[in-house]
């Protein structure tokens, strides 16, 4: 079987902010930006990878939630507990210099984990947790 990630989702709270982190931070390329009834969907994705992708989508967008369950999103997203990624670089130190530079709130300083691996992690503007690993 050949199956590959094509596009993850994260919410966004504010779609400029997002696409501020995600393209002038982070260094992602703008892949599309659509916008519909008000709502804005911005996919990014790492310059050089472009078969992996992150839609950047309104949280509430889906017609099937209630508005209790909006209010726990938005409640979920302002304690960064409600979603978040996981990348990678070869240069964990000058990635995180930047993220820092750039604004990012910062979760973690970069870190030797007992498990293993060095990582870091912050929030992006919605406060989606980005956790950032080393490639050995």
């Amino acid at each position: 079987m050949d199956i590959t990630i094509s596009a993850s989702f994260l919410p966004h709270s504010d779609p400029e902010a997002s696409l501020a982190f995600y393209r002038d931070v982070l260094g992602f390329e703008v892949r599309n930006d659509v916008g519909y009834a008000g709502m804005r969907w911005i996919t990014v994705g790492p310059i050089g990878q472009p078969a992996t992708s992150i839609v950047l989508e309104p949280p509430v967008a889906d017609p099937g939630v209630t508005d209790d369950e909006r209010r726990t999103i938005t409640e979920m997203m302002a304690k960064g507990t409600y979603a978040g990624v996981l990348l990678a670089t070869a240069d964990l130190d000058g990635t995180f210099e930047r993220l820092r530079a750039g604004g990012a709130e910062i979760v973690q300083e970069p870190i030797d984990q007992p498990y293993g691996l060095r990582d870091c992690a912050v929030r992006d503007p919605a406060g989606n947790q980005i956790r950032i690993q080393e490639v050995r």
